[in-house]
């Protein structure tokens, strides 16, 4: 079973400790908020520039590609397996805070949807601007999310699950990115 403590993970963790990889994914959202968040001033001042153009795609690329398959590596692998692994009264519990989770997935979504037409008009128009208030939402709702996730859910994973379950979830992981097994 993983020792090593979520939320203290190296940007750099591999599919081989999903646990710490799901955590790391949480510093590089955090990231991206952080890009939105100096986004909405920068664009107030300098307009749509190429600084500004840049940061959108990348916040852009990164919740389109990463964040989704992140999502989807907790609702589709690590939640199936805590529940697998419970019994009694502590499984309800569990389904509890895991439809919750996905139920903040969706509120994500939807957020990033309004997001994303305002970043991609950013790229497209030179004049155009993002909204704080919709920033604001997004990100407060991250952070509340992450925090959650890094103090409940992840802990509770490591303590539950066996290495080969980990190694189970690591391989999905790897195979929802097209990344090929190592052997």
């Amino acid at each position: 079973m993983s020792t090593s403590l979520p939320g203290l993970a190296a940007a750099s963790a591999g599919f081989e400790v999903p646990l710490e990889m799901l955590s790391a994914c949480h510093l590089r959202i955090a990231h991206q908020c952080s890009t939105l968040r100096r986004l909405v001033p920068h664009l107030a001042a300098h307009g749509a520039d190429a600084e500004a153009k840049a940061a959108a795609a990348s916040v852009l690329r990164y919740f389109e590609t990463a964040a989704r398959d992140h999502h989807a590596d907790e609702e589709e692998d690590l939640f199936p397996m805590l529940l697998e692994s419970m019994a009694g009264s502590d499984a309800a519990c569990l389904r509890e805070l895991t439809a919750q989770l996905s139920a903040e997935h969706r509120e994500l979504e939807t957020d990033w949807q309004r997001l994303r037409l305002e970043l991609e008009r950013i790229i497209a128009n030179p004049s155009a601007s993002l909204s704080a208030s919709d920033v604001e939402t997004f990100v407060g709702r991250y952070e509340r999310h992450i925090e959650r996730e890094e103090r409940e859910l992840l802990p509770m994973a490591a303590r539950l699950l066996t290495d080969e379950e980990l190694d189970r979830i690591g391989r999905a992981m790897r195979e929802r990115r097209g990344i090929a097994d190592p052997a």
